[in-house]
């Protein structure tokens, strides 16, 4: 792998940690909006935005609906958006598979939470690019996953190759992760990689920190396989395009 940078070990209380990389053409390629397309590209780290037990809460939600299905491979995801939950080597639709008894499961300050996480997050990216946080918008998949060290039995848990977020979903301008556990206390491996042309970068998760960057090829990156524990996380994605903008989850 070359050389590997630590940009932010789990031990570290980050404030604000930001690099700023030149942006790739992958932006060029797309419609571009005023106030919000990144003319400013990079990366960043925070541990000042989401508390650790704010997280927790967080992560409550994730096993609670994870804990109805769960992928047979090593990565399953919940989507309180579209409803998709990973079941088996599929996925169901959460809302149509369980009805209401989805009001057993969650809570309306489960939406709450999820919903003033998302804003405060949306508002720290758009601070740091210097865009408005009104000119941007959540887009889809923006998801749970659950990731542990069981084999690939579908492509969809083979989430440890290389990829450029713009590339893979189009609409994605910015992409955020919001970690819900501690590296190497609840699970080893499972470390987010930037890859640069000279060097491999590393995040530590731990729960609350946000890292957050521009979805174009200037911050390929890849998740290394998780080797032992569970790693939880959730990625929230924005786009500058209103047409690709979706709403927050509603229960019920």
């Amino acid at each position: 792998d070359g050389v590997t940078e630590v940009l932010a070990h789990r031990s570290d209380n980050l404030r604000d940690k930001f690099i700023e990389i030149p942006c790739s053409e992958d932006y060029d390629s797309h419609k571009r909006f005023a106030g919000c397309t990144p003319r400013k590209c990079g990366r960043g780290v925070t541990d000042a935005v989401i508390t650790r037990e704010e997280a927790e809460r967080i992560r409550r939600i994730a096993e609670r609906g994870l804990s109805l299905g769960g992928s047979d491979g090593g990565a399953s995801i919940l989507d309180l958006h579209s409803g998709a939950l990973s079941l088996g080597k599929h996925f169901v639709n959460l809302y149509r598979y369980f009805g209401d008894k989805i009001q057993d499961i969650f809570t309306e300050e489960d939406f709450v939470l999820y919903r003033d996480v998302r804003q405060r997050i949306q508002q720290r990216i758009a601070q740091v690019f210097g865009i408005s946080s009104s000119a941007m918008y959540l887009t889809k998949p923006t998801f749970f996953s659950r990731m542990n060290s069981t084999g690939a039995k579908t492509t969809h848990d083979e989430y440890w190759h290389p990829h450029v977020d713009k590339v893979t979903y189009g609409s994605f301008d910015y992409t955020s992760l919001l970690y819900l556990s501690d590296y190497s206390e609840d699970f080893g491996g499972g470390r987010f990689v930037f890859m640069d042309a000279d060097s491999n970068k590393t995040v530590e998760p731990r729960a609350g920190r946000v890292s957050f960057f521009t979805s174009g090829s200037e911050n390929l990156h890849r998740v290394e396989k998780v080797q032992w524990g569970t790693r939880f996380a959730i990625t929230i994605s924005f786009t500058c395009d209103p047409e690709h903008g979706i709403g927050d989850p509603l229960l019920g």
